[in-house]
């Protein structure tokens, strides 16, 4: 008998079968009288496990930790530990599914960009549909504010689409300064090759059979196959677009995400955008002399006055 639980439970026991009183039930246990009578003053988390098992129903795939943030989120004045404990005693715990043995070894960190659109990585993913037809989705990440600027689903998509989809995205959203993706044959092609030279877009194309360089679309790869595509049957290729377009959107304005501080990832491109407009007008009216050389027209860029102070 360690805990305090089982302390009280015994001293019960004595009680109503020797008919000791409490003092000498607790004087023979060898326990403080204050510890038996203590009674617990835990407030009812009812409401709180509802919604917890409602949020878990949602998002089956989510974490206490994610669902910690959702449930503060939503007016909740609760702790992490005390989140654990009910997603635990209610067995809502992620189940892991099995995953494909992985070579050790050091392997070099990739640096994470400072701006948005200063890098994008591209990547396929395939699924099928329920009469059993195959289609690939490509998935477009930018790699500073972790946004998903695309998923594009179809049974076949060329080089000539995903250039199409990239002027698209470019549209609405602007130019990147580099893109990183693997060797597929859709990305060497002469079409994403002369979209490159056309556009001014630098192409990286990562070591053949080394995912990890391109670990930050990796990474939003696993969690769309794991929350969504694992998760869902879709009728036909329309239904299939309709729930990846919901899917994004929630990935971008309502998913907190662990590596931006449980931020979502709009939310930290806002952030980050009024971060830079601020260092910008701080450049603009700092100092009457330029601090580049307006002779050099590779170091009067405005980026370059901005990260120079």
């Amino acid at each position: 008998m360690v805990t305090p639980a089982a302390h009280r439970e015994a001293a019960a026991h004595l009680q109503s079968a020797y008919e000791m009183s409490e003092r000498r039930a607790c004087r023979v246990l060898g326990v403080d009288r204050t510890s038996v009578r203590y009674q617990a003053t835990r407030p009812d988390d009812g409401t709180l496990r509802d919604r917890l098992k409602a949020l878990a129903q949602e998002r089956r795939r989510f974490g206490y930790r994610r669902l910690h943030v959702m449930l503060r989120r939503e007016g909740h004045a609760v702790n992490k530990k005390r989140v654990q404990r009910i997603y635990r005693e209610e067995k809502l715990t992620v189940r892991r599914r099995g995953g494909r043995k992985r070579a050790m070894g050091t392997r070099r960190p990739l640096e994470i960009p400072l701006v948005a659109n200063q890098r994008w990585s591209l990547d396929f993913v395939s699924d099928q549909m329920t009469d059993g037809r195959r289609f690939r989705i490509l998935t477009v990440i930018d790699n500073c504010t972790r946004e998903c600027l695309g998923l594009v689903a179809d049974t076949s998509l060329s080089g000539r689409r995903v250039a199409r989809e990239l002027d698209a995205i470019i549209l609405r959203r602007g130019r990147p300064e580099t893109i990183i993706s693997d060797n597929g044959t859709e990305y060497t092609s002469n079409a994403i090759l002369a979209w490159a030279d056309g556009t001014g877009v630098g192409w990286h194309y990562i070591a053949p059979g080394k995912p990890q360089q391109n670990g930050f679309n990796e990474s939003f790869n696993g969690r769309l196959r794991d929350e969504l595509l694992n998760e869902t049957l879709f009728r036909s290729l329309p239904h299939a677009r309709a729930v990846l377009e919901t899917w994004r959107r929630d990935y971008n304005e309502t998913r907190p995400h662990s590596k931006l501080g449980w931020l979502t990832p709009q939310a930290y491109a806002d952030a980050l955008n009024g971060q830079i407009g601020r260092s910008a007008a701080l450049v603009e009216g700092c100092a009457d002399r330029p601090l580049a050389n307006p002779t050099n027209p590779s170091s009067d860029q405005q980026r370059t006055l901005v990260m120079a102070g």
